[in-house]
């Protein structure tokens, strides 16, 4: 029996444009934004998915509405745990702003920021209490760009490190008898295709 997931980035936000690190900050998608989840809604629409996972922030929670009511589907699990890394003193601040408050070492200084270990603690919490109860579904997650990559190498350590995620990208997950492999990556065909 497969388990289907597939990861999807919220849309665009204002922030995503000026180059601001988000992180828990709450910024909700811009008009771009709205217009790329529901070009995905309809790519997916048709298609059988059972459950909508997302995120509590605002960004991946109108990306999954949107979806959703393409879908058919009528409740959204949110959760915490699929949220976006922390980013402590960096959020709202762009990396020339970073540069100039901090020095080129910034990343290597206690400003506040989530570790690795701890979204990697929340994610698996989620994903292994997902895959034991919704054992054969094909659920869809709208989550976040860190939060997607740091996921994706920790259960792929076989890959390449993932490179930027791309707004309402998605990327398919599939478990079989334990092993996750990874079908389609941050794909976004349905922002390509003509209008």
């Amino acid at each position: 029996m497969v388990t289907r997931i597939a990861i999807i980035r919220h849309g665009t936000t204002s922030w995503n444009k000026a180059g601001r690190l988000q992180g828990y900050s709450d910024i909700p998608l811009d008009e771009e934004g709205l217009e790329q989840a529901r070009k995905l809604g309809l790519r997916l629409a048709g298609q059988p998915w059972d459950i909508v996972c997302s995120s509590h922030l605002i960004r991946a929670r109108q990306t999954a509405a949107i979806i959703a009511e393409q879908l058919g589907i009528d409740t959204i699990w949110q959760d915490q745990r699929i949220g976006e890394a922390g980013g402590g003193l960096i959020e709202g601040t762009t990396e020339t702003e970073r540069l100039e408050k901090w020095g080129p070492d910034w990343k290597l200084q206690d400003l506040g920021m989530e570790s690795n270990a701890s979204v990697l603690a929340r994610g698996m919490s989620f994903l292994d209490e997902l895959v034991a109860t919704e054992k054969g579904k094909q659920v869809l997650i709208v989550t976040h760009g860190s939060f997607i990559r740091q996921m994706l190498a920790h259960l792929l350590p076989h890959l390449p490190p993932p490179p930027p995620m791309k707004n309402t990208s998605i990327t398919h997950l599939e478990l079989t008898e334990g092993k996750w492999e990874c079908p389609l990556f941050n794909c976004v065909e349905h922002l390509e295709s003509a209008s």
